[in-house]
């Protein structure tokens, strides 16, 4: 039940100080502890116990808990207190129990969210002290602080542009309103909380009622002038009216001269705050009766409403954020992790700056980029795609349409559900953003299909619903990553406490809503990079990690059609393998795309041509195809599937050898060897878990029959320092149908008894031969946008230009020197003072290139990648001309093209 209203009083107008050492959640469910419990406690904890109103259950296994690690933590004697407020918050989260906030622990011990959290894993020391629940409600509290810390960075340093400083501190208690009063708002608009760019929206919102109906002298000019002169709000009678009435539609009360120049001076869509305005802040203002009122909000209802809002959240008090309280302190490596582009101390002269990359930056920014790119790619197919759908046997249009209309109304609903009550609109304007990617991209993939095989009936493909949903969620996808939406949380695992599935829109959610397996996903993915080249090095990555996850375990769901093309191939091939060991050692180049992947199986042997696969007439002879002998039907898309797997599985496994058995190099094969076997023979092993749990038992069988003490305890433990792992991997496996247990028990139970002829094979005279090295590339995509370095050259970069619409110029910092090649150079003197530059030996004349600023004396020359400076590492001794880098250039560009034009070449002769 929600908390009772606490009655603020006229101190809390003063600087706020919630009671969080006083306050309990709900202390009708929370009576205080028995005094016959006490005497087998420390008094201390006991003492810590009654502040933060604790039960008799709670204090009791808290303590069990305690007992169980207080040998096994390292730390010292005046952090005992820290250790058991670390082991109340977990006792709590296991048992869902309503006892305190994180904030009210938080000041107990002493600590902050960060430090906290870090205390709180240091206590898995058995690896089964934190369950999966605990696991994820620290993710979730890291997230949101995260995300909380951002925007009260962003907050600050914005109403320091807008409010001017008085003496009487009025000033700071108009923020201290505006920025509680978003933490309501945000706290009642979303239930997905750590949605930056929607509450950075908000924020901007909750800027906007304050600076309209805040005095005029507290304003600063920008803002003061921004407020339209003509304002005729309603009568308070009409606005209660009004409130009573919901049937009918209010019509926003929003500023929008004033919106648009908040959505300015901080680089957002004004567009997407004025939708947010009108659903999600109205409804909260509706709710607070504020809707129609000019007068400034009550600080000390907003104040009261907030703390129980809080309360009944258990979780961070964001006003400690205002209050600069140590319990949200900002670690300093945050800090220079949010601002990671360093500042020039320049003139206004040296033209722009480049301003510090914070998260809500960033957002902002490939936002930005985003909706420009997609502003010429309208919400219908192109003529160019009307073409090719006319030109089908069986014309697709009108499928295409209906599923777009249908799959729209699921996907907005269900976005809505997640992230917040108002927020199904939201959803549209993803899905409508999504739509024109789909259609831009299936556009490509065509031409690129209609290059490779001279042909423009698609009919088999474009009539295909798997390929269209995938097509369609890829560019969803792409779209909610952009606006920090979809991210990896633990590992894409979903399950249990307050970070459920009904509040997550993380990946694999677009899959659970389209009702798409993650293998019929798979298959546009690399397909979808390759016809997008304006996808940032970001997106890219978060598409590889995706593919990665289906590859691990996604795939390995029961019902995928993963099993049934593994049953066909080992019932129709026999011994033969889905990716022979002979390939491993082969880099992995494929020549298949969507289409071929969609339309598998093909015939072993005849390449995939395309008139087969993708259209309804056959450029193959017949009797070409009839002299073949029968032969059974091999799936390309598993075939690409298990060379991608195979590859991802080594490198896994060559990680975790490298931290655990270097003293045992010539392991790693062996363990490969059982690895890919069981992977090939006894794939049923993967149904419903994850590609480590056989890595990692595999380890441990070799170590157990070469008579090598490695423990599972230490394999996890190193397994947990590899990127992208989640605990739930070993503590959270399937055993037998519904029953999961730690991976020891999975090793014991099923697979040891599973392979146990096998592995001991390892231990014999004979053991079994072993299985080539697959080759292992940096990556299997290529990014287009990554700068690409000059042969010969230590510090000339080639960077391919984005958009048309950004000039390189303002692209690249000021103190670079610029030379951009097919766009005009600027003044003929410009070339003059080259000249002067090649035939001077002083390098800081390059200085003066920049609009004749002074010049600068340069220790070493830098050039520019991805945003951050990487130094020369070359020696001063000789002069580096210009010239001769553009020569360097030119050769590089040439024999690029050359390159081009044979691989071209090579390609239509392996067509014919």
């Amino acid at each position: 039940m929600p908390p009772k209203k606490r009655n603020s009083g006229t101190s809390q107008s003063k600087e706020m100080k919630p009671t969080a050492e006083n306050a309990s959640p709900d202390k009708k469910e929370s009576p205080e502890l028995s005094l016959k419990k006490y005497g087998d406690k420390d008094a201390e904890f006991v003492t810590l116990c009654k502040s933060l109103h604790v039960t008799d259950p709670v204090c009791d296994r808290a303590w069990t808990l305690w007992k169980t690690v207080q040998e096994s933590v390292d730390e010292a004697a005046d952090s005992q207190k820290k250790l058991w407020g670390a082991c109340l918050f977990v006792t709590v989260t296991d048992m869902d129990a309503t006892c305190f906030t994180l904030t009210q622990v938080l000041k107990a011990v002493c600590l902050n969210v960060k430090q906290f959290i870090d205390l709180v894993r240091k206590l898995d020391v058995n690896l089964d002290t934190i369950s999966t629940k605990v696991n994820s409600a620290l993710s979730r509290l890291d997230k949101k602080y995260d995300v909380m810390l951002a925007l009260y960075q962003r907050f600050e340093k914005t109403c320091k542009k807008i409010f001017n400083l008085t003496s009487d501190g009025k000033e700071r208690e108009t923020v201290r309103t505006c920025w509680t009063m978003f933490l309501l708002a945000k706290g009642r608009a979303l239930q997905m909380e750590d949605d930056l760019v929607i509450s950075f929206q908000l924020l901007l919102c909750t800027l906007e009622l304050i600076i309209k109906r805040c005095p005029p002298d507290l304003l600063q000019p920008l803002y003061k002038s921004a407020i339209s002169k003509i304002q005729s709000p309603p009568t308070r009678t009409s606005r209660r009216n009004q409130s009573k009435t919901k049937s009918r539609a209010v019509e926003p009360e929003v500023d929008v001269q004033l919106l648009e120049t908040l959505c300015k001076e901080n680089e957002c869509s004004a567009e997407e705050v004025k939708n947010v305005y009108q659903t999600s802040f109205m409804a909260f203002l509706e709710s607070m009766d504020l809707s129609r009122s000019p007068d400034f909000p009550q600080v000390n209802d907003i104040d009261q409403q907030y703390e129980e809002h809080y309360l009944k959240s258990r979780d961070i008090d964001g006003r400690m954020f205002f209050n600069g309280d140590e319990t949200v302190l900002a670690p300093k490596v945050e800090i220079s992790q949010v601002e990671r582009t360093p500042k020039k101390n320049l003139s206004d002269e040296d033209g722009l700056l480049v301003p510090p990359q914070t998260p809500i930056r960033a957002a902002m920014t490939s936002i930005q980029l985003l909706r420009g790119d997609l502003t010429s790619s309208g919400d219908q197919p192109s003529a160019n795609l009307v073409t090719y759908f006319k030109h089908c046997t069986v014309d697709p249009t009108q499928d295409v349409q209906k599923r777009l209309e249908t799959l729209g109304q699921v996907f907005s609903q269900r976005f809505g559900q997640a992230v917040g009550p108002h927020c199904v609109v939201y959803g549209r304007q993803r899905f409508t953003l999504g739509v024109r990617l789909y259609y831009r991209v299936m556009e490509e993939m065509l031409k690129s299909e209609e290059k490779r095989l001279s042909v423009q009936n698609f009919s088999k493909l474009l009539n295909d619903s798997t390929f269209h949903t995938s097509l369609l969620a890829c560019a969803l996808e792409v779209v909610m990553a952009t606006y920090g939406e979809s991210s990896f949380k633990n590992g894409g695992y979903s399950h249990g406490g307050a970070d459920s599935a009904e509040t997550d829109v993380c990946f694999p959610w677009i899959l659970n809503v389209f009702n798409l397996t993650a293998f019929d996903f798979y298959k546009v993915i690399e397909s979808f990079i390759k016809a997008d080249p304006t996808l940032s090095k970001e997106i890219v990555k978060h598409l590889e990690t995706c593919e990665n996850l289906i590859m691990e375990r996604l795939a390995w769901r029961t019902g995928s059609p993963l099993f049934e093309l593994l049953k066909q191939e080992h019932e129709s091939g026999g011994a033969e393998q889905v990716e022979t060991p002979a390939n491993f050692s082969q880099p992995l180049q494929h020549n298949h795309t969507a289409a071929d992947l969609y339309l598998s199986p093909m015939r072993p042997g005849l390449r995939v041509l395309p008139p087969e696969s993708s259209s309804q007439t056959s450029s193959q002879p017949a009797s070409q195809a009839t002299s073949q002998p029968p032969r059974p039907l091999k799936s390309n898309s598993l075939s690409l599937f298990y060379k991608k797997l195979y590859r991802l599985a080594y490198t896994r496994l060559k990680m975790l050898c490298s931290y655990l058995l270097s003293s045992h190099p010539e392991f790693e094969p062996i363990i490969w060897t059982l690895f890919q076997h069981t992977l090939q023979h006894e794939y049923e092993l993967m149904r419903d878990r994850h590609l480590d749990q056989l890595m990692m038992s595999a380890m441990y069988a070799i170590c157990k029959v070469k008579s090598v003490d490695l423990r599972f305890k230490t394999i996890v433990t190193a397994y947990k320092n590899m990127a992208n792992t989640s605990q739930e991997t070993f503590k959270h496996v399937l055993i037998t149908e519904g029953h999961y247990d730690s991976i020891i028990v999975f090793y014991n139970q099923v697979f040891m008894q599973k392979l146990k002829t096998n592995i001991l094979q390892y231990a014999s005279t004979r053991p079994p031969t072993l299985s080539p090295i697959p080759q292992i590339p940096c990556s299997p995509y290529k990014f287009p946008n990554s700068p690409l370095r000059v042969p010969g050259s230590n510090n000339v970069y080639i960077s391919p230009l984005k958009s048309t619409r950004m000039s390189p110029g303002i692209m690249t910092p000021r103190s670079k020197m610029l030379v951009s090649i097919g766009e005009s150079f600027g003044p003929s003197n410009r070339f003059q003072k080259i000249n002067q530059m090649v035939n001077s030996s002083d390098r800081s004349l390059k200085r003066t290139l920049d609009h004749g600023s002074t010049p600068k004396p340069l220790k070493r020359l830098r050039f520019d990648v991805d945003g951050q400076d990487e130094a020369d590492g070359s020696k001063s001794g000789g002069d580096s001309t210009l010239i001769q880098k553009l020569a360097e250039m030119s050769s590089t560009r040439s024999r690029m093209q050359e390159q081009k034009m044979k691989e071209d070449a090579e390609s239509r002769m392996e067509e014919l």
